[in-house]
């Protein structure tokens, strides 16, 4: 057996080898699925069970840990265990900057080789700016004002440095990407802007960039709740910035405009914030991800064009529970809630500015693979032969979308603001149904 035969031979084992140690390493759709299934049926003691036992006991975190805490605290949420569902939270920060702090140089080598299912969760910007909000939801609803400032400062923060971190992700994949020109038998810049792939994507995932992005990263619900907080204890200067920040996004909305306008007033000496309810309505469930395949002309090795096939992910949205709710109280007055934010463009702004990068590394990846497979079928040797066959099954095999999204986030996040009812009672109901009484 000749060197070139024996390097054919070792990689047609280490191919093999692979395929069947790497075979289950495709996104958690059916744990996925079923977590949905007890949260969506309200079942939380359920849900955080479910998530409890795909959270892994070691020091440092395994691949989904971060993605199962965060189902965990949500429904902790949900079910009133506000002190769980802070220590799940913080546990999720923990790993949060666990990975701010490491390269993700590996992570890049695991998607080409494989998939990007192989990367561990790190989490989206938006993970964290909720992260945060939720704590500070906790810490207001135990009384403690101020860890729940803290909470808020950190969220601000988070949406701040949201910008700056993209800008440096997206500097980062061009420079990987450069590397890889100057080393690879292909072209992933052609390949990624090819005129081709683009028609067969906007004939695939026609929706991608067909909605209306907030400001990058802000999230509008964020930023109006820690303008309310900042109210509540009197740090009306930076309440009104925040206010005009949050109203800016959302100017259709009547309860924000009114906060603005009684802090822009107790800033000018003439008001104050009078005895006041905010009942917030976390509507409906956020997107999951589904995948799509696309075969793409694929510029390999000899500038040939073969068609390869990708796995990408898309978004699919879910209804909303109701239009909205209605709240009335025995002073005869009524109200409607109004929405502040829709979790749906949030997470479709991050998810469209990082879907270039996301289609760039499923090429690299099919890429890799393809050229492997052709470089086999060159040789002429039934080692070599084996070697493609094996090859191309494990293309097959390890073609696969990263599907994991924090699923437990409301579509959309509504307000209503009015007096405190002087009996301290509310009728609340959703369209044509009857009032539940809080």
């Amino acid at each position: 057996m000749n060197k070139g035969t024996y390097r054919c031979f070792l990689v047609s084992v280490l191919v093999l080898f692979s395929l069947m140690f790497l075979i289950g390493c495709n996104a958690p759709k059916d744990q996925l699925a079923a977590f949905n299934s007890h949260f969506e049926a309200s079942d939380y003691e359920a849900a955080i069970l479910f998530a409890e036992k795909k959270i892994s006991k070691h020091k440092d975190p395994a691949r989904d840990d971060l993605l199962w805490i965060l189902q965990a605290a949500t429904a902790g949420r949900c079910s009133k265990d506000y002190q769980k569902s802070t220590e799940y939270f913080d546990r999720s920060e923990d790993i949060l900057k666990y990975y701010d702090e490491r390269s993700n140089l590996c992570d890049a080598f695991g998607s080409a080789l494989v998939n990007e299912n192989v990367i561990p969760y790190r989490g989206q910007e938006y993970d964290g700016i909720m992260v945060n909000t939720y704590k500070a939801l906790n810490f207001m609803a135990e009384g403690n004002m101020d860890l729940a400032r803290i909470e808020f400062n950190r969220a601000l923060d988070r949406q701040r440095r949201a910008r700056e971190n993209f800008a440096k992700e997206i500097a980062k994949l061009k420079n990987e990407l450069d590397k890889k020109q100057r080393w690879e038998k292909y072209d992933v810049k052609a390949n990624v802007e090819n005129p081709q792939t683009q028609v067969l994507l906007t004939e695939k995932y026609p929706s991608l960039y067909e909605f209306e992005a907030y400001p990058d990263f802000i999230n509008p619900f964020t930023t109006y709740l820690a303008g309310v907080f900042f109210n509540l204890v009197d740090d009306h200067s930076k309440a009104v910035d925040l206010l005009k920040e949050s109203y800016g996004m959302v100017q259709d909305n009547p309860y924000m405009a009114e906060d603005l306008s009684v802090t822009e007033n107790i800033l000018d000496g003439q008001g104050k914030l009078e005895n006041t309810v905010w009942l917030i309505f976390e509507n409906g469930l956020g997107p999951i991800k589904t995948e799509f395949r696309l075969d793409i002309p694929l510029f390999i090795v000899t500038r040939d064009v073969r068609y390869v096939g990708i796995a990408l992910p898309k978004l699919d949205y879910r209804n909303r529970a109701y239009q909205h709710l209605r709240i009335e109280t025995n002073d005869k007055k009524s109200y409607t809630t109004a929405i502040v934010s829709e979790m749906d463009r949030v997470i479709q702004t991050e998810f469209g500015k990082d879907f270039e990068a996301i289609l760039a590394r499923a090429i690299v990846s099919a890429a890799s693979k393809a050229t492997a497979q052709y470089f086999l079928e060159q040789q002429e040797d039934k080692l070599a032969s084996l070697g493609a066959i094996a090859t191309a099954a494990y293309s097959f095999a390890t073609n696969a979308a990263d599907v994991r999204i924090w699923t437990s986030l409301p579509k959309e996040f509504q307000v209503a603001r009015f007096p405190k009812p002087t009996d301290g009672k509310l009728r609340i109901s959703p369209p044509c149904r009857g009032p539940a009484y809080y």
